[in-house]
C-alpha cells in the first residue's frame, strides 16, 4: 500500500469587513446589555455615579444624558455593524458556518467591557460596575468576563479556521 500523505489544508480566512462588523455587533451587544441591565434594570450605576452622585433632579438629567449618549453610541456601534455585514453578504463574503460569526461577537463583547472597565472603571473613575466597600472586586470580576470573552471568541474563531487542529 502506497504511502499517502495528505497536504495540509491552508487556514480558512475571513474577509475583514465581516470580521469588523461581527466585533462591531458584539461591541454595540455588550454595550446594550451594560446599559440596559446594568444602568437601566439592576440600577447598579451610570456613567457618571462616581463623579456626579445623584442627589436632586438636576443630576438625575445629568445621569440620563449621559447614559443616553453611552445608548447612543452603542446604537452607532450597532448600525456600523449591521451595514458591514449587509455589505459582506452582498458580496458574498459570509463564511457558511456560524461559529466564526458567533466568536468574533463574543470577541467585540469582550473588547468593548475590557476597554470599558478598564477606561470608565480604573482610569477615568466615572463610574464603577457596583458601588459600596467591594467595589473593586466587582471591576475585577467585569474584566476577568470581557477578558473571558475575548478568549472564547478567539478560540470559536481559531477552532474554525483551523479544524484540523481542534481534533488532535
Amino acid at each position: 500500500m502506497a504511502n499517502v500523505t495528505q497536504a495540509p489544508l491552508e487556514s480558512a480566512t475571513l474577509p475583514k469587513r465581516f470580521v469588523l462588523a461581527s466585533i462591531l455587533l458584539g461591541m454595540g451587544f455588550a454595550g446594550f446589555f451594560d446599559g440596559i441591565f446594568l444602568h437601566q434594570i439592576l440600577q447598579w450605576h451610570h456613567m457618571l455615579s462616581t463623579v456626579r452622585p445623584m442627589t436632586n433632579m438636576a443630576d438625575v438629567k445629568v445621569h440620563s444624558v449621559a447614559d443616553g449618549l453611552f445608548h447612543a453610541a452603542d446604537y452607532f456601534l450597532t448600525i456600523a455593524g449591521v451595514t458591514l455585514l449587509w455589505r459582506s453578504h452582498l458580496s458574498d463574503e459570509l463564511p457558511k458556518s456560524s461559529q466564526p460569526f458567533i466568536g468574533l461577537i463574543l470577541l467585540g463583547a469582550g473588547l468593548f467591557n475590557t476597554f470599558e472597565g478598564i477606561i470608565d472603571h480604573e482610569i477615568l473613575g466615572i463610574h464603577h460596575v457596583h458601588s459600596g466597600a467591594h467595589y473593586m472586586l466587582w471591576d475585577l470580576a467585569f474584566l476577568g468576563f470581557g477578558i473571558s470573552l475575548i478568549i472564547a471568541g478567539y478560540k470559536l474563531v481559531e477552532r474554525w479556521k483551523n479544524p484540523q487542529e481542534s481534533m488532535s
